[in-house]
Parts: C-alpha cells; structure tokens; sequence
C-alpha cells in the first residue's frame, strides 16, 4: 500500500488510513447518469447501424470520460467542503445539460453538447489549478492534465462545427487525447511528465466508486425493463418470458461483477504498493464494461418491444455483442486484480459469437434466452473457480 501522506491543503480529503466513504454529493452527482446512460441506450436502440454504432460510442466514451475525471476529483479533494461541493454541482449542471443534447450530438445540438463537455472539463480542471496555486505538489498534473484537456477542447469544439464524419472524427480525435494522455503521464513539452506513483489516491473509494456506476448502468437496464412491461397493454406470455430473460440476463452481469470479484478488487487497489496506476487501469477497463451493458440494455429493449420479430444485423449484434463486450471488460477487470484471464469469460465470448449465425434462424425472444444461458452459466462456472481460488488462499494461509 502507497504510505506516503498526502500534501496538505484545505481541500483535499482527510487520509487516516481508513477507507474514505463515498459521500451524499458523490452518489447525488451520479443521478446525472443515469438519465446520460438513458440516453445513450435509447440513441443506439434509434440508430442502430454501423454510423449508429460509432456515433453513440464517441458520445459514450464522452460521457463516460467526463464522470471519470470528477471521481478522480473527488477522490482527491473532499466534496463536502463548500468549494468542492459547489464545484460539483456546477458540474453536475452542465453534465445534464450535456446528457440532454445527446440525442441531437451529431445533428442541430452537436454545439450544445461540445460546449456543455468543455465546460466540465476544462472548467472543473481550471478551478482546481487556481485553487492549489502554483507550488503544491498537486498542482504540477493538473497543469498537465488541463493542457491535455485544453487540447481536446479544441477538437471538440471545432467538431462541433463540422458535419456527419468529420464530426466523427474530430471528437474521435478529441476522445483520444483525454482516454490516452494518462498512459503516459499527460506528458507536455515544458510541463513534464506525471507518475503514478505521484496520485495519492484513496484506492478503496475509487474502486467503490466504479463499483457504484456499474450499479447505475445496471439499474438503467432494470429500469428499461420494467417501463417497457408497463407499458405493454395485454401482459401476454411472450412479454412475461422475455421479462424474465432480460431480468436474468441482467443478473448474470451483475454476479459476474459483484459475486465474484468486487471485494477482491477493493482490497487488491487499497494495498497495492501504486494505487494510481491500479485506479488508472480500472478507468480503462471500466469504460469497455459498461459500454456492453448500455449495448445490452439495447439488446433487451428490441427482445421486449418486438419478441416475436426476426432479427437484423443490428438487432443480433447488439444481443449477441452487448454481453461480450461486457465480458471482455469483464475479463480486463480481472485480469488486473488476479493475474490471470478468467477462462469461463472466453468461453462465454466464443459461445455468443457462435450463436451469431444462429440469429437469422430464431426470432428476438429465443435469442434474447440464449444469451442469458450463456451469461448464466458463465456466472456459475466463474463463482465455482473463485471459490476454489479463496479456499486455495485460504489453506496457504493456514499453513
């Protein structure tokens, strides 16, 4: 576990060598996406082609990426001071403002989005380097980082202006710059280069915090679920089944996280001897695991609205491709807290990619149950090797 104190100032979070909970701001904060996360399922369920596809991941890794950066904030610095917190929630404003203008991203609001993006960035960043001045020992990364932030700005915003792909690939661009800076350090000639051995992060909060937008985008697909079957007029029995495929779907991915890794995890980043380089790779990881869960959600509406119909390209591969996007993830997750990639998650991706020449066969609900098999017994085969893992560990321990 990384020792060293952190520097002092006023703002930042107390480190008593405790686990830092996640505070009221935090969990209010979040409320924001899940209506973003809403959003980004409902732009792919209406667009749903390859443009479709690249558009809503763009606007996904926006999202995510703006959330990602304020977890680190508040990881560093304590939202319950009147700073922070007012920081926050002039954030959380424009991350709705943001989230709203979603659905016209690549159309007539691409500005309304752009510039409610930079706000966040940019703006939270700038606040916090004015705050700490120019000689903390903080202040020197986040110079870096509001440098590599400023960057993107620039792509984001003249994107804006651009239309169709070269939109797409201007905000790619900017995408870039943020996702991939960290890696190394959001080096920039003149400012340096940061460590991650510089974070002084609290790793048990930032691994519940990650933990909590899993729960939000899984909350999201239950949501959809449930407004889909109250909104149908006769609760036929092919509503009924594909209920009960995208419950038990749902619930294959949330113990393939939370059954099964989840409390390692929080306890691998909090003694690691570098929290910042775990925390990073959670980030990385993170991001791809819930962009299969929003392509699930997809996937579940198209099984509840539509069960009897045949499916398209589109439609098979977000049922198909959703939850092994999600296992891949899933898979990363674990290989940064075990060491080793889970077998019964290559598996279950072989399985759905199987299943792929199969969907022009069977209608939406057959396939939507297929799928959740494969989750489902992915699931049980990966809770049967963590505990035989745990009772391998625990006998080492004994002895």
């Amino acid at each position: 576990m990384n020792d060293r104190p952190a520097p002092s100032h006023p703002l930042l979070r107390r480190r008593d060598g405790h686990h830092a909970r996640v505070t009221y701001e935090e969990l209010f904060f979040d409320l924001v996406y899940v209506f973003a996360i809403t959003q980004l399922s409902h732009e792919l369920l209406h667009h749903l082609s390859f443009t479709g596809l690249i558009q809503t991941l763009i606007l996904w890794f926006a999202v995510w990426l703006g959330w990602q950066y304020t977890c680190w904030l508040t990881n560093w610095f304590d939202p319950e001071t009147p700073q922070i917190r007012g920081l926050l929630f002039m954030t959380m404003l424009a991350a709705l403002i943001m989230a709203s203008s979603i659905s016209g991203a690549f159309e007539e609001r691409g500005l309304v989005f752009a510039a409610a993006y930079v706000a966040i960035q940019v703006g939270r960043t700038a606040y916090i380097v004015w705050r700490l001045g120019p000689d903390h020992p903080l202040a020197a990364n986040h110079r870096r980082m509001l440098g590599w932030l400023s960057i993107a700005a620039v792509f984001w915003i003249g994107g804006a202006f651009a239309e169709h792909w070269w939109r797409a690939g201007l905000w790619a661009i900017a995408v870039a710059c943020e996702y991939v800076s960290p890696m190394f350090g959001f080096a920039l000639p003149g400012l340096g280069r940061s460590r991650t051995s510089e974070w002084t992060i609290e790793g048990g909060h930032l691994a519940e915090r990650c933990q909590l937008f899993v729960i939000v985008a899984l909350g999201e697909t239950l949501l959809a679920t449930g407004a889909t079957l109250a909104d149908a007029d006769v609760w036929q029995p092919a509503i009924l089944s594909a209920m009960l495929a995208t419950f038990f779907g749902t619930l294959a991915m949330w113990w393939l996280y939370f059954g099964t890794s989840s409390k390692d995890a929080t306890e691998f980043i909090t003694h690691s001897h570098d929290p910042g380089r775990i925390g990073a790779a959670f980030h990385y990881v993170h991001a791809i695991l819930v962009a299969g869960i929003v392509a699930t959600a997809v996937g579940n509406d198209l099984v509840l609205a539509h069960p009897h119909e045949h499916l398209t390209l589109g439609s098979a591969l977000a049922l198909c491709g959703g939850p092994a996007l999600y296992l891949l993830g899933s898979a990363a997750y674990k290989k940064v807290v075990y060491g080793v990639v889970p077998i019964s998650h290559i598996a279950a991706v072989i399985a759905l990619v199987a299943l792929l020449p199969l969907a022009f066969t069977v209608d939406l609900l057959a396939m939507g149950w297929l799928t959740t098999l494969v989750m489902l017994l992915a699931g049980f085969w990966e809770s049967r090797l963590v505990r035989k893992r745990r009772q391998h560990l625990t006998a080492a321990t004994v002895h």
